[in-house]
């Protein structure tokens, strides 16, 4: 009798994140499945797997190198990509891939699928130890219908249990937020005021929930620096200068790693602290991506989740922190004073970054024989529908003269009450008559 013809067999294997999964458990479990599955005839000749997410891009997949971090008992000849690769060479190592189950090859249908395609192109046939399968190498037609069924309902299966999962958990940091639980180190301005977790099983172990309280020292700090925000409109660059002042009053933030902190304030250290609104009372989830390939990037604001309710003593009100994130808008690429610091400067602009076109953007200031002047000039393309085409230059003068006259009669002159006066009757006069108005629709519409 003639002997069995030996199918080489790669072995494919997968293991979730490392902080989820123990790979050294995980993967020696999936080759220990796979070998058992296989027919005598059948032999591992190679072994490819990582430790990642199943539902990233098949791009970005096997480009990790978290494995490096275990002693896996199991030698790694590669990742997927590196299976993919030498499938589609015709010097390939392998006959058949196996899988301890077909989740292992991707979380999402159109990758595992992808991936099978692929294989199948390239010759090479891909197997799951869960499935019924047959290595059989006669000529004979093989009935593969109840392996495809039962293959593309795990497949739908294993998509919709990571979909469910990450919507549960989802609905669960939610919640979590609602009840004011905060997740990481604590922002700017609070300390961590630590409570036993609500879970028996995990206070036995000790492990605690984090609420915020304001932090005595560093909680003044940020009130200030938002004060001088929306109050002053004050640059994130020149906050910092006033803060670094006085280091004692006002320390620095120290960021997670001690060991990248600069102690002395930034720039970018004031915008993290006024941009963060749990400042507010409210605790916030989901500002940054913080898995996947996300690298902590922020989030979009819509994509936020604020708790209905404040869970934390503000240290600033709402009203003054949207305040604070609106100066940013009127001084963008401008500074904090009129006074030029360069030293090379020849002049000073008195109303810069106060002065606006009629299109929404701010004037700069020109100089022409030792006058100032103020122009909106846009490139062309950026020049909005009914803009002037000839750029207009309006000498300082006349804006100094006019904003002297209007504060000496309306804000400092003798008849600044009276004006008050008429202009506050005025307005209630104003709006009593949009109250008749809405009353008398509403009787048109009264049966």
């Amino acid at each position: 009798m003639n002997e069995p013809q030996i199918v080489r067999v790669a072995f494919i294997g997968r293991t979730s994140t490392q902080d989820q999964q123990d790979p050294t458990l995980s993967i020696p479990r999936q080759f220990r499945n796979c070998t058992q599955a296989l027919p005598s005839n059948a032999v591992i000749v190679l072994c490819f797997y990582d430790v990642e997410s199943g539902r990233k891009k098949l791009s970005a997949r096997g480009d990790g190198n978290a494995h490096e971090l275990f002693e896996i008992p199991v030698p790694r000849d590669g990742s997927i990509q590196d299976l993919l690769e030498e499938a589609e060479r015709p010097d390939r190592r392998f006959d058949v891939v196996i899988c301890e189950e077909i989740g292992r090859i991707g979380r999402r249908t159109h990758i595992s699928t992808n991936i099978e395609n692929r294989l199948e192109e390239a010759g090479v046939r891909l197997v799951a130890s869960d499935e019924p399968f047959s290595l059989d190498v006669s000529h004979r037609r093989e009935k593969r219908s109840t392996q495809v069924l039962t293959r593309r309902v795990k497949q739908g299966v294993a998509e919709w249990y990571v979909m469910d999962m990450l919507e549960k958990s989802w609905d669960g940091f939610e919640t979590h937020a609602e009840q004011g639980y905060n997740i990481g180190k604590p922002c700017y301005g609070y300390q961590a005021k630590r409570v036993p977790h609500p879970v028996p099983a995990k206070r036995a172990k000790g492990i605690k929930k984090t609420f915020l309280e304001p932090h005595p020292v560093e909680g003044p700090v940020v009130t200030k620096a938002f004060h001088w925000r929306a109050a002053e409109r004050v640059g994130c660059e020149d906050i910092a200068r006033r803060l670094n002042v006085d280091l004692v009053t006002n320390p620095p933030p120290t960021p997670p790693d001690p060991e990248r902190a600069v102690g002395f304030w930034t720039g970018a250290n004031v915008r993290d602290m006024l941009s963060n609104p749990k400042h507010t009372g409210h605790m916030v989830w989901n500002r940054r991506a913080r898995k996947g390939g996300g690298r902590n990037r922020a989030n979009p604001v819509s994509e936020w989740y604020w708790s209905t309710e404040k869970t934390h003593k503000p240290l600033v009100d709402l009203e003054t922190f949207v305040l604070a994130q609106q100066v940013s808008l009127h001084r963008e690429r401008s500074r904090t004073v009129s006074e030029n610091r360069n030293p090379e400067a020849k002049r000073t602009y008195k109303l810069r970054s106060f002065l606006f076109c009629s299109c929404g953007r701010r004037m700069h200031g020109k100089s022409k024989h030792e006058r100032a002047y103020y122009v909106c000039a846009p490139k062309k393309e950026w020049r909005p529908e009914g803009h002037p085409s000839s750029t207009p230059w309006i000498q300082e003068r006349y804006f100094v003269e006019g904003l002297a006259a209007f504060l000496s009669s309306r804000v400092f002159g003798r008849y600044r009450q009276r004006l008050l006066e008429a202009n506050l009757q005025a307005v209630n006069e104003d709006a009593q008559q949009d109250r008749q108005q809405r009353l008398s629709m509403v009787s048109l519409f009264s049966p």
